[in-house]
């Protein structure tokens, strides 16, 4: 399905519907749930973009951890850990497309002053009352996200009537809120917010019924990549052994119709993306 409008970031265009476009996750934190560590220091992140450009869209930064139980961290904390990362990345690669991920609003301020080109916020906005005016004051993109609670209480027994009626409604409902606080409506995306709040069942019915969520006029984000529902399928429980379960769940979003996947293996999930496109699109 080809959404009505498209995306220009920097000096590249984003046509939605006209292929998978792919988001690679750098976390910057001690605690993220696969990565923890990894990456957390400056000359490791310039490391691994290296490695993951030629294969990357986007590249989206974090520096607090949302896995289920996280404890959040302060404005300054995340700040300091994301910046300067944020920086010396703009300065090796003037073009690339970077989102940063954060439900703060001073952080996403901080983030777009030190060269991030979008906003990515799993609270869709719930958690900091200036995040959705502060992106319509700077008229950045901004993904909004479903999630049941928040991440320390989200995996605590999440019930749903419907779950696909009513992440549907979330994110239509979040649309409606962050056009009234002046984001255009156009430069919002959404992502059905994969294991934040959800069930295994849950996320299963939210994949097989993805094309759902292409009745709402926005690019569909999916973060499947290496979550438990996958580890619970296959039986992986570390969750660097889930990369072929990622890439089946991955091939499943780009049949269901998503546009953009974020990954934290993207070199290995480029070719499937190439494929699953020639496929269904």
């Amino acid at each position: 399905m080809f959404k009505a409008t498209s995306w220009q970031i920097r000096d590249r265009q984003f046509h939605w519907g006209d292929r998978t476009y792919i988001m690679g996750i750098l976390n910057i934190t001690p605690d993220s749930f696969s990565d923890g560590g990894q990456f957390n220091s400056r000359d490791a992140a310039l490391a691994q973009v290296a490695k993951i450009y030629p294969y990357i869209d986007i590249l989206d930064i974090g520096g607090e951890s949302t896995k289920p139980n996280a404890q959040s961290v302060s404005a300054e904390a995340e700040c300091d850990r994301i910046v300067p990362v944020i920086e010396a990345i703009r300065s090796e690669y003037p073009s690339l497309p970077i989102s940063v991920d954060t439900t703060k609003a001073s952080v996403a301020k901080a983030a777009i002053a030190a060269g991030a080109d979008m906003l990515n916020d799993v609270s869709a906005g719930r958690f900091d009352p200036e995040m959705l005016p502060l992106a319509g004051k700077l008229k950045v993109p901004i993904f909004l996200m479903h999630m049941l609670g928040t991440p320390s209480t989200m995996q605590v027994n999440p019930q749903y009537q419907n779950v696909i009626s009513e992440v549907k409604q979330f994110l239509s409902d979040a649309i409606s809120i962050a056009k009234a606080c002046g984001v255009p409506t156009h430069l919002v995306g959404i992502d059905p917010g994969i294991g934040f709040g959800k069930t295994l069942e849950h996320n299963l019915e939210i994949l097989k019924n993805l094309q759902e969520f292409n009745t709402i006029n926005a690019p569909l984000l999916m973060g499947v990549s290496r979550k438990s529902f996958i580890g619970k399928i296959c039986d992986r429980s570390e969750p660097s052994d889930r990369l072929f379960g990622t890439i089946a769940a991955c091939c499943a979003c780009i049949a269901g119709g998503a546009d953009i996947v974020r990954v934290h293996d993207p070199i290995n999930i480029f070719d499937a993306c190439k494929v699953s496109d020639a496929i269904h699109r």
